[in-house]
């Protein structure tokens, strides 16, 4: 990484910053469905952005990461979910998807929370500690590609479901808007 990168918390005047960097992160990505800025006005409607953190260069977002909390069927508490996660096509490749990462999981257990779990690429994953466990499971998802990071030692097992705004899809007008915090 050779360009100062600031690592902050979202503030209101980011949000439409934040948008316009997802969508340009995933607009060429096949496994995409390009719903991911929607999921995260849809979790920032429902205050269920536990971290959301921006990359800033030269006054400027170039990247984003969310966590939101998951539900565990066999009631393990305090655990999240990572993403999103977006950086700018142009400024990819210098770490600042590694540094948004970094610090958000650090923000988690500052929070106390017990672990996080994510659907994404293996080889990219694995890197920050994240493994696939066999036991947990996300439906729907391939087991390859679900992944989870304890950060106190204890591995639930069961499904885990995303909050309800990983549903979003920009389809209806206000789309989040009245969406239901889940804990």
């Amino acid at each position: 990484m050779t360009d100062k990168v600031l690592i902050r918390s979202e503030t209101s005047a980011d949000v439409s910053a934040i948008a316009e960097v997802t969508v340009a992160a995933f607009k060429t990505l096949a496994i995409s469905n390009h719903t991911e800025q929607f999921i995260i006005a849809a979790l920032r409607a429902a205050k269920a952005l536990t971290v959301s953190l921006v990359a800033e260069m030269d006054g400027r977002v170039v990247g984003h990461i969310a966590f939101s909390p998951v539900t565990i069927s066999d009631g393990s508490p305090n655990w999240y979910g990572l993403g999103p996660v977006s950086v700018l096509p142009e400024c990819q490749r210098r770490g600042i998807g590694r540094a948004l990462i970094q610090e958000g999981i650090s923000r988690l257990k500052d929070l106390g929370a017990r672990g996080c779990c994510l659907v994404g690429h293996p080889e990219y994953y694995r890197r920050f500690g994240f493994q696939n466990i066999r036991g947990l499971v996300h439906e729907g998802v391939p087991e390859e590609v679900f992944f989870t990071l304890s950060l106190d030692g204890h591995i639930p097992q069961g499904i885990v479901e995303f909050h309800v705004g990983f549903k979003a899809d920009g389809q209806q007008e206000g789309a989040g808007d009245a969406l239901p915090a889940r804990t």
